[in-house]
């Protein structure tokens, strides 16, 4: 797998905290910072704390809450980017997901 050469921080958002500590827990990738969250304060709050490059978002989030948070993602920035895993692998497709979506964006620069 090709690692990003500089530090790039990554928000997970997903239904349950369980979830994300689970994946952060598996993810250790050099020169990725990962932040995790369930909903929008938690996104106010990441991108008050630091510059989010990229926001990956779990399946298990409902799309009446996923529109607010894609919307408060670029409200707070015009770089960030977003990434939405399907519904059809579940929560045991979420650490793969990321894992490609990691991997695919190691060569992605502004």
């Amino acid at each position: 797998m090709t690692h990003p050469t500089t530090d790039k921080t990554v928000l997970l958002l997903g239904r349950r905290d369980v979830v994300i500590d689970d994946v952060k827990r598996q993810l250790d990738i050099p020169g990725v910072q990962l932040l995790g969250g369930t909903g929008i304060d938690d996104v106010r709050s990441a991108f008050a704390e630091t510059t989010i490059d990229h926001v990956i978002m779990g399946a298990g989030i409902e799309l009446e809450t996923r529109l607010p948070l894609i919307r408060e993602v670029f409200q707070a920035s015009d770089t960030t980017t977003v990434h939405m895993k399907d519904r059809v692998t579940g929560s045991d497709g979420f650490l793969p997901f990321i894992r490609s979506v990691l991997r695919g964006l190691a060569d992605y620069e502004l």
